[in-house]
């Protein structure tokens, strides 16, 4: 039998090649463009769309989180935030008030009742005024700054109110920042320069003017009263180490710990301690002063400190045009019996 040989054609050999190969896979890529032209164009295209898109800014959070977070800073560190730029500074300022009772509230809530702010005189009944600005009240009934102190400034009766509420609050707010200024002094031992009786240099004269801007800056903007809290409890910080460091220092204190000084708050000050009953009316009293914390009294009943109340501005107040009536009544039953006379 005769075999015949069928021809191979190319397409059967083609199937047949294919039938024996692995499947193909496409590996093709789109070529690489390299060209320094388009690369600018893409920078600048780069470089445009960046500048076009605003910068997100801790002023893009929602108001009331930049208040909690500020309300966590100390006063100080709210200053200089302040001065980062414009914008913060404006924010500051809008909401001085707000940020102040925050952090007033947070670390300073004890202090803040030892030294309350005097009250101006623009936000005292009208009826007021002119009892509290009396001549014969400023000369006799004033015998507290009759002889002025050395260390605290005279304040203007025409800016604050002077009823005896506010006369203390502004000899203690001044006394806190003369208090703070020679804590060096105090801290390397060296002596506070005294004023000799009767004196007044220029360089005393230039400090407690100072000291009074800074009051007056405290009862216009609530952060500048933060501030000078916060150097009160730092410097009340100083002296309670100070003293307690001194081996032949035996007297009583407040417990404080490292824990205590490291929170900077005056959360340890609400603990039992000595009272403090005078004011510090000379310099020379700096070198014992330790917590010097007025306005309030330890309570055996209730275990715990008893502060002024917050109406006694007011009922002082009402004292004072209490006497201002008694003297018109005075002075018109004068008046007819002279007349009658």
């Amino acid at each position: 039998m005769t075999i015949t040989k069928v021809p191979l054609t190319k397409a059967v050999m083609r199937k047949e090649i294919w039938a024996d190969d692995e499947p193909l896979v496409d590996t093709t890529a789109s070529l690489l463009l390299r060209s320094k032209g388009l690369e600018r164009l893409q920078k600048k295209r780069h470089q445009k769309e960046a500048a076009s898109k605003q910068q997100a800014t801790f002023l893009d959070l929602p108001s009331e989180l930049i208040l909690d977070i500020l309300s966590l800073l100390r006063p100080s560190d709210i200053f200089t935030l302040s001065q980062v730029n414009h914008g913060l500074q404006n924010f500051v300022l809008k909401d001085a008030s707000r940020i102040a009772s925050a952090v007033i509230a947070e670390r300073y809530s004890i202090l803040t009742r030892c030294f309350p702010l005097p009250v101006l005189l623009e936000n005292i009944d009208k009826e007021a005024h002119s009892a509290l600005l009396d001549d014969e009240r400023q000369a006799t009934h004033l015998q507290i700054h009759k002889k002025p102190y050395q260390h605290v400034q005279t304040p203007d009766p025409r800016t604050i109110c002077t009823c005896l509420t506010c006369m203390l609050a502004w000899n203690n707010l001044c006394l806190l920042v003369d208090f703070v200024h020679w804590q060096q002094n105090l801290e390397q031992g060296e002596p506070i320069p005294m004023v000799p009786r009767g004196k007044n240099p220029k360089w005393n004269q230039k400090l407690i003017s100072a000291n009074a801007t800074v009051v007056q800056k405290a009862l216009y903007n609530t952060l500048w009263y933060a501030r000078i809290l916060e150097q009160h409890l730092k410097s009340t910080v100083g002296s309670i180490r100070r003293h307690g460091n001194n081996a032949g220092n035996k007297r009583r204190r407040f417990r404080m710990t490292v824990k205590d000084a490291a929170a900077e708050n005056d959360a340890f000050l609400s603990r039992s301690g000595p009272p403090s009953m005078d004011f510090p009316f000379h310099r020379d009293s700096y070198y014992m002063l330790e917590a010097y914390l007025p306005n309030r009294g330890w309570n055996s009943e209730v275990n715990g400190w008893v502060y002024m109340p917050v109406t006694q501005h007011d009922r002082d107040v009402e004292f004072v045009k209490a006497w201002a009536k008694r003297r018109r009544e005075v002075a018109a039953e004068a008046k007819d019996l002279k007349e009658v006379s």
